[in-house]
């Protein structure tokens, strides 16, 4: 069982992992405190097919990618100049990849599919978060939630680009109570 409060609202793996840096309005609650729990938020990401060794340079680097991120899509997304070092950040994370599979001859002379195996599972993983980060700063819509206490980022995929809330069973539930409650006093 999961000693963390993992929240998967985000809408894509990169904004997931911003969102493992809680209540950022507030006092921010970090959620990767140790190796063991990047693995298991790797794992639960489905950005591993196994479960990982995950070491402390390992849970470093992950930081250091979605602090990039952050940055990187916040100003993106408020049309803001984009510091350099973090698109660089960026991009050094997205160059290591999965390797291609490869055809290799079998038993009896027939061709096989085997899955290339890459040395670093969690350095492929933290590559495939960097190039989703990339696709969200030049398609999509960040957003941070609209309340007062949140601060979760997410995906606006609404046909408008006026979505509000982390998510409507969270913070737009709240808020529509709390609006409901001043409208009936």
């Amino acid at each position: 069982m999961s000693t963390q409060d993992w929240v998967w609202d985000g809408g894509r793996p990169s904004i997931d992992l911003l969102n493992t840096l809680r209540d950022r309005k507030l006092t921010p609650r970090e959620q990767l405190v140790e190796p063991a729990h990047l693995a298991e938020w790797l794992t639960l990401a489905k950005l591993t097919t196994a479960p990982v060794h995950v070491t402390p340079r390992h849970l470093v680097r992950a930081r250091t990618l979605r602090d990039a991120i952050d940055r990187v899509a916040l100003r993106a997304a408020a049309k803001e100049p984009v510091d350099e070092a973090d698109v660089a950040t960026l991009n050094e994370f997205a160059k290591v990849r999965a390797l291609p599979p490869e055809l290799v001859v079998g038993k009896r002379g027939h061709l096989e599919v085997r899955a290339a195996q890459e040395k670093d599972p969690v350095a492929v993983a933290l590559g495939l978060i960097a190039a989703d980060a990339i696709d969200l700063v030049t398609k999509g819509r960040l957003h941070v939630c609209a309340s007062d206490t949140c601060g979760l980022r997410f995906e606006d995929r609404s046909p408008i680009g006026n979505r509000q809330w982390c998510s409507m069973k969270r913070c737009g539930n709240r808020e529509k109570a709390r609006q409901h409650y001043l409208r009936s006093k």
